[in-house]
């Protein structure tokens, strides 16, 4: 022998062996920060990485049960405070921390999840405002996704009820938290848009912690209302709450009962626009009605005048009547007398007054010439005498010489 050790030689097993019992009999459970790197993720769903700080390093592993429990995603350069049990991988004679959970440092691993998810999601436009569709302006059908027994249920319903009657209100009860509470209100969204059932989706919960909110930070709810093809309002605990479902929405309601308000704003403003249209209609037509009357009125006195007119014009016609007679008397007797001075004048001149003096017309007989000198005579002619009273026919016998 070589070595007097004055103990047994060990094979490279029995000492690893023997190690692997120290360790893991003394270092049960463990508390290591340190930063994340050389990490790996195989096929298996374990993780794989190395646990560093400026002076030392530790290998360590995070099999598939505690990986998948993890709400954030592990990344190189990430300070982490690992816990856990220290093991000795006896196949490489290494030590490895066993890691059953991780938390970031200095933040919560709920907070990370949420950053890294929403980083994720919003590079997928998944928060995107170009996206958003806006609410419904009149309303009949609401549907609502939320716990059947919680306040904001209540809340819900009386202010629907309050400020939006003859609402049709279609629940779809789900869990909000909790053990698959995101698979249930993710089926709630796709089954109402399956059947095209409401007109609008208000989705939501009261207030809690963020544990309680955090299923509407889980990406299967966050797709469902990006996917929504009905409008979704979000109502997720109190006002500071700001959870990934309320960036997916159309758009996010402080609380429940903000949502409800929200919802049935739309049909109160068109009801006191309404009301407003009903005031201005009513006084238009009232100035209407009262034009038209004062236009009627006015129609009444000018349909008096013309009957005014006519009494005024008969007595100015009557009037004219009596002035025409009298004046056409008057014209008649001018007339007449004028006429008769004419017929005095005529008649001092009228051959018949000469005749009566014993004068007589000589006419021929055949063509009624007027004899006034004897060349117009010849013996045997038939002459025509006018006397003053009678006439007479003679003949021609003898003509004597002026």
């Amino acid at each position: 022998m070589l070595f007097s050790t004055g103990g047994p030689v060990l094979s490279v097993a029995r000492l690893t062996r023997l190690l692997q019992e120290l360790v893991e009999e003394n270092f049960v459970e463990v508390l290591v920060e340190g930063e994340i790197s050389n990490l790996s993720r195989p096929a298996s769903g374990h993780c794989y990485f190395t646990l560093k700080d400026d002076e030392a390093q530790l290998r360590a592993a995070m099999f598939r049960p505690q990986a998948r429990s993890l709400r954030f995603v592990l990344e190189n350069g990430l300070q982490v405070i690992c816990r856990g049990r220290v093991s000795l991988y006896r196949q490489r004679g290494e030590l490895q921390l066993i890691v059953d959970q991780v938390e970031p440092s200095g933040r919560g691993g709920l907070q990370l999840a949420f950053e890294q998810l929403k980083q994720r999601l919003a590079a997928e436009g998944l928060f995107a405002e170009e996206n958003k569709q806006p609410l419904p302006a009149f309303p009949q059908t609401i549907g609502i996704v939320t716990s059947a027994t919680g306040a904001a249920i209540r809340d819900l319903l009386n202010i629907l009820e309050r400020r939006g009657g003859g609402l049709r209100i279609l629940l779809s009860p789900v869990r909000v938290q909790g053990s698959g509470a995101a698979e249930e209100i993710a089926d709630a969204i796709a089954r109402m848009n399956r059947y095209a059932a409401a007109d609008v989706l208000i989705v939501g919960r009261g207030g809690g912690s963020v544990e309680d909110l955090w299923a509407f930070n889980e990406e299967p709810v966050v797709r469902a209302i990006h996917q929504s093809k009905i409008p979704v309002v979000s109502a997720v605990g109190h006002e500071t709450d700001v959870t990934l479902a309320d960036l997916a929405a159309d758009l996010r309601a402080p609380t429940p009962s903000a949502a409800a308000e929200l919802v049935v704003k739309n049909r109160l403003e068109l009801e006191s626009h309404l009301d407003h249209l009903v005031v201005r209609l009513r006084r238009k037509a009232e100035e209407k009605l009262l034009l038209a009357r004062e236009r009627c009125q006015g129609q009444i006195r000018r349909l008096r005048l013309p009957r005014e007119l006519l009494v005024r014009l008969h007595d100015s016609c009557t009037a004219l009547e009596m002035r025409s007679r009298t004046a056409i008397g008057y014209r008649l007797e001018s007339l007449a007398g004028r006429l008769e001075q004419a017929c005095g004048r005529l008649h001092s001149l009228s051959p018949l007054k000469t005749l009566a003096r014993g004068y007589s017309i000589v006419q021929d007989r055949i063509d009624g010439e007027i004899i006034n000198d004897v060349k117009q005579l010849e013996p045997g002619q038939s002459l025509y005498l006018r006397l003053a009273k009678g006439a007479a026919m003679a003949e021609v016998k003898q003509i004597l010489k002026p």
